[in-house]
């Protein structure tokens, strides 16, 4: 599986477990408008860090935080390259 399918995957599985309208993925998707909370993204950096061995957004990485949905996969496709 790719990470962008991985991610994607994660994002639609914890929308429905926590009941939450997820707005239509997109790269250009501004994560604050995505319908998730923080809760949630908690949630997927940590099965991420499970499924692909990697957490890009750790304290000692100096990946700046994404903004898009984009931003996001990115990260962990540069991450895990």
């Amino acid at each position: 599986m790719s990470v962008r399918t991985e991610v994607i995957a994660q994002f639609t599985q914890v929308a429905e477990e926590q009941n939450k309208e997820m707005a239509t993925l997109a790269d250009d998707l501004p994560l604050l408008n995505s319908g998730l909370d923080s809760l949630c993204f908690a949630v997927i950096v940590a099965r991420l860090e499970d499924a692909l061995g990697v957490d890009p957004f750790s304290a000692d990485s100096d990946s700046p935080f994404p903004v898009t949905l984009g931003d996001f996969i990115r990260s962990y496709e540069n991450a895990v390259h």
